[in-house]
């Protein structure tokens, strides 16, 4: 059994009650069709026959509306169930898939377009419905219900049931055949998709810069030809759809006209019982149906196959992170009272791809309430490390100790909750500013947010606002400056209080007033805190209590900004590069 299939039936265990429920009043409700059949070819050879009279047939008339209404009810009950173990199967995946991109951190999950992702959570996981509501009650149902009706005609006419025996593996078979090529095209089809959607996403997040260099339009048409390709994708599904569901009602035609016709012979011939006959042809269309039916859902299979090869696909993406066992408790790592945190890297050594190494040998103390600054040229693994820090990829060799505890024992929920981050372009999300300053501390008073604001520098623009801190800003801060973006962020980072500070110059790119006001800020703090900084400006250099210059993954040397500039002459090549173009 494939990979795909075995993952789609797998998902069935979270609903599995359900679902059986599901199948078992459909089925019940199939087999009533039996009597229901019974009922009506009895009532009709009594009028036609017998004469039979209203009076007479008025106790089987109400069986058979009985029988109607139970049927609409276990048919209903049926849809319902169906649908409810759906739900449940739609909710779990979208929570592994998110658990998922989560557990494997940023580092790996931006390997891939963020909109193929948001496709396959949304739309991906829809078009795997079909596949339990109707593909799954449906192979149960041709498994049972066509071999009852077999059985019940077997001892009313022997011929009629040799029929539907001989054509039904007929109709399985071509099912079987264009279903193979309609799984390829489905396939197809949700790659196409998932390629426009990336696409499409791309371009309207880079839309500024597509207009500033004119290359909007050129965009446009890339993505209408996207577009025309997934039309012609989904065409060539539909065509397959549609010949599928031709040749079955063709097979089906033709397997209810034989039978039509070898009984209509025996009734003149007066060798069968009008009721027999009457009673098997009502049947007859009946077990084609639910094979018919199944032909329908197979293309809902092969749609639901198609999307599951991209859930798998993102639930398949390594995990660079280890210490995830979040059932350790908060004191395994108690350092919220003393905040003294101190960090040693020894022989470590990391590499995101084969042959792309990022850290050799690695070895690093980093004191605890002191300041260290990362410096060196673009690629040496400044990032890398600061990703390891923050548990988003793990070490390949070697250990990185936490106050002499090794950070894979500790759970990344306990350890994160001593961090604080400031990158460089902080992310603020749509909503409140109160929000979004109490993402590090969701249950934070009114007055701890406007003091983390009143450290941070931002209280004052913020009072300004017309809502003031219940103002309502755009995704990424739309409608704030780089400054008061950073500032806010600076504000949750006050909040969380967190004993390691890591920052990725977070003054940079800035205006000199709000450069300012976030070093005045981190400067504060800064105090009686682990700091991590990747340096860009020499005065944060300056400041700092260890300078650790770090080239081709290994530490060069470690000291003061005095030492380093005396004794060694990579730094004091950095630091030349620095005058000519005021950064590093």
């Amino acid at each position: 059994m494939s990979k795909i299939n075995l993952f789609i039936k797998e998902q069935v265990k979270t609903s599995r009650n359900e679902l059986y429920l599901a199948i078992g009043l459909g089925g019940l409700s199939g087999l009533l069709v039996i009597f229901q059949a019974w009922l009506m070819a009895t009532m009709i050879s009594d009028v036609i026959f017998k004469e039979a009279q209203l009076a007479e047939l008025q106790n089987r008339l109400w069986y058979l509306i009985i029988i109607f209404i139970i049927r609409a009810i276990l048919n209903w009950t049926s849809n319902l169930s169906a649908f409810k173990a759906v739900i449940k199967i739609k909710l779990d995946l979208r929570d592994k898939i998110h658990r998922h991109i989560q557990k494997i951190g940023p580092v790996h999950a931006t390997k891939k377009h963020s909109g193929s992702d948001v496709n396959t959570m949304i739309d991906g996981v829809e078009a795997i419905e079909k596949y339990y509501t109707s593909y799954i009650p449906g192979i149960a149902f041709v498994s049972i219900l066509p071999l009852a009706y077999i059985i019940v005609t077997f001892p009313f006419d022997w011929i009629s049931g040799l029929v539907l025996l001989v054509t039904a593996p007929i109709i399985v078979f071509f099912m079987i055949m264009i279903g193979q090529g309609a799984e390829k095209l489905n396939q197809e089809q949700w790659r196409q998709l998932s390629r426009l959607s990336s696409h499409f996403i791309d371009t309207i997040q880079g839309l500024p810069t597509l207009k500033i260099f004119n290359a909007a339009k050129r965009e446009a048409a890339i993505i209408a030809k996207l577009a025309d390709e997934y039309r012609e994708r989904t065409m060539s599904v539909l065509k397959v759809a549609f010949l599928s569901s031709l040749l079955l009602e063709f097979f089906s035609s033709i397997g209810v006209a034989i039978v039509a016709v070898l009984i209509g012979f025996r009734l003149l011939d007066g060798n069968m019982e009008f009721v027999d006959g009457l009673f098997v042809l009502l049947l007859a269309p009946e077990y084609y149906l639910s094979i018919r039916n199944m032909g329908g859902n197979y293309h809902a299979k092969m749609e639901g196959i198609g999307a599951a090869e991209q859930i798998i696909e993102i639930l398949d993406r390594g995990d660079f992170t280890k210490n995830t066992d979040t059932n350790l408790l908060k004191s395994d790592l108690n350092l919220t009272n003393n905040k003294s945190i101190s960090i040693a890297f020894n022989n470590l050594s990391f590499s995101y791809e084969k042959d792309r190494q990022a850290l050799t040998n690695f070895n690093l103390k980093i004191p605890a309430n002191k300041r260290t600054v990362l410096i060196g040229e673009s690629g040496s693994g400044k990032s890398t490390i600061v990703n390891l820090i923050l548990g988003f990829i793990q070490t390949n060799e070697g250990e990185i100790l936490v106050n002499n505890k090794d950070i894979s024992k500790i759970s990344l929920e306990t350890w994160r909750k001593n961090i604080a981050w400031l990158p460089q372009q902080a992310h603020l999300f749509q909503g409140t500013i109160a929000d979004n300053i109490r993402l590090g501390k969701e249950n934070a008073t009114e007055h701890e947010v406007k003091e983390a604001a009143r450290l941070a520098f931002c209280d004052e623009f913020i009072e300004k606002l017309p809502e003031t801190y219940n103002t309502i800003i755009g995704e990424r801060g739309a409608g704030l400056s780089g400054g008061q973006i950073q500032r806010i962020a600076l504000a949750r980072t006050f909040l969380k209080d967190a004993p390691l500070l890591i920052l990725d110059e977070a003054s940079a790119n800035l205006d000199r007033e709000s450069e300012k006001l976030i070093e005045k800020s981190i400067d504060m703090l800064s105090e009686n805190r682990t700091v991590i900084i990747i340096a860009h400006k020499l005065h944060t250099i300056e400041k700092a209590d260890q300078i650790v210059l770090i080239k081709n993954g290994t530490v060069l040397n470690t000291g003061t900004h005095k030492q380093l500039i005396n004794n060694n002459e990579h730094y004091q090549e950095l630091i030349k590069k620095y005058h000519e173009t005021f950064t590093i």
